[in-house]
């Protein structure tokens, strides 16, 4: 019986978009192994740079936030990776903490700078993803 593929979202804010594919470029070996979304410029810059093929949702400030949310919760996304600023105030804050309640609520990984991104795709890799840790 073939598994389903695993689907990981990535988002970046936008001081952290050049990381985000810097990463991607990096870690493209692995994210191969998975179906990619992501919101508007994020996607559509890492799918440019690495050759990977990532749908893409809105922009984050568009509703590309609460997109991802929704298909957290109707369990179409396995995790997300979300490069986020910390140090920027951002006007759709609100739609941001909703997408990490949603996480949160569902059990979804989710991962905000490079060493837990990292993290989520060796364990997703050993099989731990989600199911594997309960």
């Amino acid at each position: 019986m073939t598994e389903k593929k695993k689907t990981i979202a990535l988002i970046a804010h936008d001081n952290k978009k050049a990381e985000m594919v810097e990463w991607a470029m990096f870690r493209k070996t692995e994210l191969e192994k998975y179906n990619l979304c992501g919101t508007g410029t994020t996607s559509r810059r890492v799918a440019e740079a690495t050759g990977l093929e990532v749908k893409g949702f809105l922009s984050g400030p568009l509703g590309g936030d609460q997109q991802i949310g929704a298909h957290l919760a109707e369990g179409k996304i396995d995790a997300v990776i979300f490069f986020c600023d910390p140090l920027t105030a951002l006007p759709h804050d609100p739609d941001v903490r909703a997408l990490l309640r949603i996480a949160v609520v569902y059990d979804i990984p989710i991962a905000t700078n490079r060493s837990t991104a990292d993290c989520v795709l060796a364990a997703g890799i050993s099989g731990f993803f989600r199911e594997g840790l309960k």
